[in-house]
């Protein structure tokens, strides 16, 4: 072997380039980033053949000074942090000083700059070599521009790497779209081959902010989200989730925010997934777009080259709080936020309302009150002044018993062998109605047919009852308390080192638990008292999954997932089953159940239990108004 040897500065950079510079996506992050950090209201992003062969970023920061310019070509050379207190408690989304010159090492890099103070703006030029940078005066307004041309244009081996030219642009315009969400009050606009991507304006208040959301992921996720705005223990959580109806097949609408950095960290993933157990089909990945503010000094961002991830300093305490949080927000949404967000033009879900178009919709079809001579069923449906919720659309009332008869008529021609109930009383002309509304049929011994103040509402009733039963089955045994039983032959586990010393670190856990074990060896431990229910599961896998969430979490929800596995069963054995005929009061207890009970939206499997179908839907079925 050679002797040792310092390298070159210009390898030094591009082995440094391996870590920052990947693709030209890589590119864009690094310098949007660094615009954001000099404080520009405003970024325009301009790629050409993917951003391979040009990337140019301008911003109208505070700019760089004249002689600054080619020190910020330099490694390690920065103006974010000057002492080690500054790297403990890092404010700035850049701080380690080697973007631009690991950028510079691979790429022919122009940067041009201009301070408020400075008479005129200055440029400096490097093209991937070992040179001194040459400075030259420049026409440029207050701000700075980055031009990079020619991506690996000195290692070719790298550039063979890249991939199709929309594939490198799909990975671009992910990052602007990550930065554009982190930064609502800076306006961004994207261009690929001279074409105008994305144009967003900044945003300060909050309809402004879900347009923002709306355009870059989809007017659907808004549509089907729940408002998050929490605080505890100094930490604050606001942002978007999406319903447990609004899922996807891959995680391509998943954005958490650490202090304004998009991070993808295992901790928050795995709050994220505890948040929608049990409300979730099976595969599916839930959508959010969640932000996360804590003190700088409880959370190192100096854990990874590209800033990806970070490290909490109480991982158990920011896990416990995401976790409660979105349960809790995904359990208290009610039919009636959902409705009141489709009424009234609100986000789903949301507790908060937004304004009313001025401008409504014109009427088309039975709305615009077609067919006037024909009778039409009306139980003048109206919600409580206070919520806001009015009708959108109204009917000339019409005999009340005529339609129950009507209604007891049908039953009895659709099975002359099952007895038909006696005519029911429809609800008063002035009578509220319910969000899910009342039952007025049942469609082959499966789906409730249901009128509320928007149209039509179907349920799928056992999905809506074993919810319902599932709900009131945890309450009675959160109630109870857990109930444990003495193992007849203790079981004894052999484990490693590491794991033994994690059961006696959170005996106490477990004990709370309901599982009481014991080191009895430096690789070994017992188990000797298991909850009642969980007898039947499968102690050794149980106790080793548990510990293994315990080290790399500080929590473990597997007692929990397998007891509520357990009453989830039971729940759907102990619910009503297809084919079986409800009466109109058994109909309408059902939809009066779904409303008081937490996830009624979704089954114990995460298949949705009800949707709506608004009169302006029906009308596009028939044609109504053309």
């Amino acid at each position: 072997m050679s002797r040792i040897h310092l390298l070159s500065p210009r390898l030094a950079n591009q082995i440094a380039a391996g870590e920052v510079v990947e693709r030209p996506a890589n590119i864009v992050k690094e310098l949007v980033e660094n615009a954001l950090d000099a404080g520009a209201g405003r970024i325009e992003i301009d790629a050409e053949q993917g951003g391979v062969k040009l990337l140019r970023i301008r911003d109208d920061g505070h700019g760089i000074d004249k002689d600054d310019l080619p020190l910020a070509l330099s490694r390690h050379a920065t103006s974010k942090i000057t002492t080690l207190d500054d790297l403990e408690a890092v404010g700035s989304l850049g701080f380690r000083g080697e973007a631009l010159a690991s950028i510079s090492s691979v790429t022919r890099l122009t940067l041009t700059s201009k301070t408020s103070e400075a008479a005129e703006a200055w440029s400096v030029n490097v093209e991937g070599r070992d040179m001194a940078a040459s400075v030259s005066p420049a026409a440029h307004p207050t701000g700075t521009t980055v031009e990079v041309r020619d991506l690996f244009f000195n290692t070719p081996a790298r550039r063979k790497f890249l991939r199709t030219e929309k594939t490198e642009f799909s990975h671009l315009e992910e990052y602007v779209k990550r930065l554009a969400l982190s930064r609502y009050d800076v306006a961004f606009s994207l261009r690929h081959n001279g074409r105008v991507i994305h144009q967003l304006r900044a945003a300060e208040r909050e309809l402004e902010k879900e347009k923002r959301v709306a355009s870059l992921l989809s007017a659907d996720f808004i549509d089907s989200a729940v408002r998050i705005d929490a605080e505890a223990a100094g930490l604050t959580l606001e942002g978007w989730v999406g319903l447990p109806t609004f899922s996807r097949s891959q995680a391509d609408m998943q954005y958490f925010f650490v202090n304004g950095r998009v991070v993808r960290d295992k901790l928050v993933v795995h709050a994220i997934k505890q948040a929608y157990r049990d409300v979730l089909y099976h595969g599916r990945q839930p959508a959010f777009v969640l932000y996360l503010w804590l003190e700088p000094k409880l959370v190192d961002v100096n854990v990874h080259p590209t800033k990806h991830e970070v490290r909490f300093r109480d991982g158990r305490l920011v896990h416990d709080f995401l976790f409660r949080t979105l349960h809790r927000a995904l359990g208290d949404v009610r039919p009636e936020d959902r409705l009141s967000g489709n009424a009234m033009g609100t986000t789903p879900g949301s507790l908060t309302s937004a304004p009313l178009s001025s401008q409504p919709a014109p009427a088309t079809g039975v709305q615009a009150g077609e067919f006037q001579e024909q009778p039409r069923l009306d139980w003048q449906a109206q919600r409580p002044a206070a919520t806001g919720l009015s009708p959108s659309y109204s009917r000339e009332p019409v005999s009340r018993s005529a339609v129950a008869e009507q209604l007891h008529a049908y039953q009895q021609m659709s099975d002359a062998q099952v007895p038909a109930p006696a005519p029911q009383a429809l609800p008063e002309a002035d009578a509220d109605m319910p969000p899910l509304g009342f039952a007025i049929a049942q469609l082959h011994g499966i789906y409730i047919l249901a009128q509320n103040a928007i149209g039509m509402v179907v349920v799928d009733m056992h999905a809506a009852h074993e919810r319902i039963t599932y709900e009131r089955l945890k309450t009675a045994v959160d109630q109870q308390g857990v109930q444990t039983q003495p193992l007849l032959v203790p079981v004894t586990l052999a484990v490693s080192e590491r794991e033994a010393d994690a059961a006696e670190q959170f005996a106490d856990e477990f004990r709370q638990l309901g599982v009481e074990l014991a080191r009895v060896a430096p690789e070994s431990i017992v188990v000797r008292q298991i909850p009642v229910l969980l007898q039947q599961a499968e102690v050794p896998r149980l106790v080793t999954d548990m510990l293994g969430d315990l080290m790399e979490h500080g929590t473990s929800d597997r007692l929990l997932s397998h007891r509520n596995e357990l009453l989830s069963t039971m729940a759907c054995h102990g619910s009503v089953r297809a084919n079986r005929r409800l009466t109109v009061p058994e109909m309408n207890a059902l939809l009066r159940d779904m409303e008081a009970t937490e996830r009624s939206g979704q089954c114990n499997h995460g298949r949705p239990t009800w949707t709506q179908l608004s009169m302006s839907e029906l009308d596009k079925l028939f044609l109504r108004g053309r």
